[in-house]
């Protein structure tokens, strides 16, 4: 059995679902127990393990598989997880030793409450009802599993649950203001406490807490309570850190953080990454510091400092590029990060050798030059409508007219020899110096390189048919085009269509039927439609939407 600290003998064990019925998760859980004696009536037998007999029970794994493979809408083996932790605090599902942790494994036992819960004699049952009761406890799975995972020991959760906690975190107020490495640090340390009733008096040697979200009585802060007795609000949710703990974090935490200053201002804080998955990752990470914040001009030269020559953007281990391609536009607008990138890739080493001032510069020049090849792979066509990248990026001919060669492919003209870098654009520069291979060079290699599934699953690949459309077009308002233009950027709403034509069809262009809206008489259709098939359609229409965002 899992022994409990002295101090959890008074903690709620149902309190995940102190806001939802029981009696409705009862309810659910017998919907749910007589299909499973319908479906797998020989799921439910005896068991023996360890030379001991455990009568009419089922293992958790074989619960988890059953849920997985009984078509009930249970997609992942965490979400089954949840339901039986769910069920257990509701007090449905009993483990054989009165334990309060329901596991996904073979050789850990539950009973149902089968008296309670025995089906009466009954015509069968809508599904529809019972995908309703799964639903209802999968809602109620993740705060289950949280709890549980707070009133474990600390020394007992695993990897799982701590990452768990640490996700929580992340949305609760009192302990925003922290970074991401204090909050995995508390992770481990967290406890949960509740009171059911008012003026419950607790008395405590002193430690911080911090309210859950929802919990009555919370307040946005952590609050460091006195060592003697108190009273708390009815029915308040705290999570408990001993102080001795929460200073020690803080003390390690700032042990492990690195400030530059220029001219006494701090420019840029960096975090050594104590989650660094091992020396393999270590080995591949661009580095042993994480950026915490800092001026956009410094954060920049970091990157470009310590980011590899072969850097990608879905690199799971070393996310420091894609993690500034990702969100740089929240602290440096794309004409800012133009011009620094240009600065860069002029700059020349003021001290050191010929030799390594080439090197250098050399090293350096080819990492802007991946880094523009990533950012355009990740734009893609978000970038075309953008004056300064345009001006960055597009290759001009000798004499500085403009070649129309589009970002990403080879310039017409031969490689010059390299002299002086002159204030050109990146494009220019880069086809100015053989050993770089130019800008187009840089993309081609990378549309060739296989690539894995991103964070998002799916590659998005910028396009490269940029030939001249016809002469006008109609997004939303009649809008001529340039006779010389190569390429047009615009966007479209919802229910919008975009129509290009010549100058003489524009008097024949007439709304698309779907644009007129719902024709006389729909309405009589769409009261024959259930509100659960219209719930359905309407959750993938969302659902399409929400896939087809791009992950900028």
């Amino acid at each position: 059995q899992t022994p409990l600290l002295d101090s959890e003998s008074s903690l709620d064990y149902g309190h995940s679902i102190t806001q939802a019925s029981s009696e409705k998760i009862r309810r659910a859980a017998k919907l749910l127990f007589a299909h499973l004696s319908t479906s797998r009536p020989g799921l439910i037998r005896d068991h023996k393990h360890h030379l001991r007999h455990h009568r009419q029970c089922c293992s958790g794994k074989d619960l988890v598989d059953w849920l997985l493979s009984a078509g009930v809408a249970v997609q992942t083996r965490g979400q089954a997880v949840g339901i039986g932790q769910v069920l257990v605090d509701g007090g449905v599902l009993t483990h054989v030793r009165q334990e309060w942790h329901f596991q996904d494994k073979e050789t850990q036992f539950y009973r149902f409450a089968e008296l309670e819960l025995r089906p009466e004699p009954a015509a069968p049952r809508d599904p529809e009802e019972l995908l309703e009761a799964l639903g209802f406890l999968a809602q109620l799975g993740p705060d289950a599993l949280l709890s549980m995972a707070l009133r474990k020991p600390p020394a007992q959760r695993t990897q799982d649950e701590l990452e768990l906690i640490f996700e929580e975190l992340l949305h609760i107020k009192a302990v925003a203001h922290l970074s991401n490495s204090v909050k995995r640090e508390l992770a481990a340390v967290l406890m949960f406490e509740g009171h059911q009733r008012a003026g419950t008096v607790r008395e405590s040697p002193g430690g911080t807490r911090g309210p859950q979200p929802g919990g009555a009585g919370a307040v946005p802060k952590i609050v460091d309570f006195p060592p003697s007795p108190g009273a708390v609000p009815d029915n308040c949710h705290f999570l408990r850190v001993d102080k001795q703990d929460f200073n020690r974090i803080l003390k390690d935490v700032e042990a492990n953080t690195v400030r530059l200053k220029e001219h006494g201002k701090v420019v840029l804080v960096l975090q050594r990454d104590l989650q660094g998955g091992g020396q393999a990752a270590s080995a591949r990470s661009s580095s042993r510091y994480l950026v915490m914040a800092g001026t956009p001009e410094k954060i920049l030269e970091h990157l470009l400092e310590f980011m590899r020559l072969d850097a990608t953007l879905y690199d799971p281990v070393d996310t420091l590029l894609g993690d500034f391609l990702l969100t740089y536009t929240v602290f440096m607008p794309t004409s800012q990060l133009c011009r620094a990138l240009l600065h860069h890739f002029r700059a020349e080493p003021l001290e050191g050798s010929e030799q390594d001032k080439a090197t250098y510069s050399l090293r350096k020049r080819r990492k802007i030059l991946r880094l523009v090849s990533q950012w355009v792979l990740l734009y893609g066509r978000l970038l075309q409508g953008d004056r300064s990248t345009t001006a960055l990026l597009q290759v001009r001919d000798r004499e500085g007219g403009d070649t129309g060669t589009p970002p990403g492919t080879a310039p017409r003209s031969p490689h010059p020899a390299p002299g002086p870098l002159s204030p050109q654009n990146l494009a220019d520069l880069a086809s100015r110096d053989p050993r770089l291979g130019g800008l187009g060079q840089e993309q081609g290699q990378e549309r060739r390189r296989p690539r894995a599934l991103p964070r998002g699953g799916f590659v998005p690949v910028p396009s490269r048919d940029l030939s001249p459309p016809p002469r006008h077009s109609l997004p939303a308002e009649r809008a001529v085009l340039p006779q010389d233009a190569v390429g047009v950027f615009t966007a479209l709403g919802l229910n919008e269509r975009l129509f290009v034509v010549s100058r003489d069809e524009l008097g024949n262009l007439t709304p698309h039927p779907e644009q007129l809206g719902p024709p006389a008489g729909s309405s009589d259709t769409l009261d024959l439609i259930s509100s659960k098939d219209l719930a359905s359609h309407l959750t993938d229409y969302d659902w399409n939407l929400f896939k087809s965002i791009h992950q900028v």
